[in-house]
């Protein structure tokens, strides 16, 4: 029977792992047993200069800790050699890099299961994100999530996910038409002078003098 220090141990392995899940946006679970040491030395290097933490782990541990952080279902692929990688911001980049090991190990370094914003997803979904660039990129791309919360940021994956493919990038906004410039008032026309006034009628006639009688 384990000491009390080893329950211990244990004990405080599964709240960490927990603690992991919980404060995570994505993770993948591998069979790593056809990895050679090599491989596995670049593969933990890769890993961590993408931010994923990347570990080995007891089946029955991970299933405690899964269970806690309500992915039951990882459980049901928790048997031979497993270990786990765990993405706190980057919601690709552990399925990014684990399936390029899987694809060029042919069937040695396999992927199990893993989980996506809280949710477990398959094999093919996993596959799926692999396929995506990494999330500063998407975010660069995904114009309408620069500013969203981190849900919000979660459903477009889904959606792009869903999908099988990259995001297209969004057309960019039309330039809002330059208004109108406003015509300038007509310049008020220039009161017309005011006609001179008319020459006063010409002076009178002189009276012719009248004629002087005859004699």
């Amino acid at each position: 029977m384990p000491s009390a220090k080893v329950l211990e141990q244990k004990k405080q392995m599964v709240a960490d792992l927990v603690d992991s899940l919980n404060n995570s946006v994505a993770g993948v679970i591998v069979d790593y047993k056809g990895i050679t040491v090599a491989d596995d030395t670049k593969l933990r290097k890769e890993l961590r200069e993408a931010g994923v933490k990347y570990s080995v782990v007891k089946n029955t541990l991970l299933g405690l800790a899964a269970k806690s952080a309500g992915l039951d279902d990882i459980t049901n692929v928790l048997e031979g050699t497993t270990a786990i990688a765990i993405s706190p911001e980057d919601q690709t980049a552990a399925a990014r890099i684990l399936q390029k090991y899987a694809d060029a190990s042919k069937g040695k370094f396999t992927i199990k299961s893993g989980y996506l914003e809280g949710k477990v997803i398959d094999t093919a979904m996993i596959e799926s994100l692999a396929k995506l660039p990494s999330r500063d990129i998407l975010l660069a791309t995904v114009c309408n999530a620069f500013n969203a919360p981190i849900a919000a940021f979660a459903r477009v994956i889904q959606a792009v996910v869903d999908k099988g493919g990259a995001p297209e990038e969004e057309a960019a906004p039309a330039e809002e038409a330059a208004p109108v410039e406003e015509a300038a008032p007509a310049e008020e026309a220039a009161p017309a002078e005011e006609a001179a006034p008319a020459e006063e009628a010409a002076a009178p006639a002189e009276e012719a003098p009248a004629e002087t009688p005859a004699e």
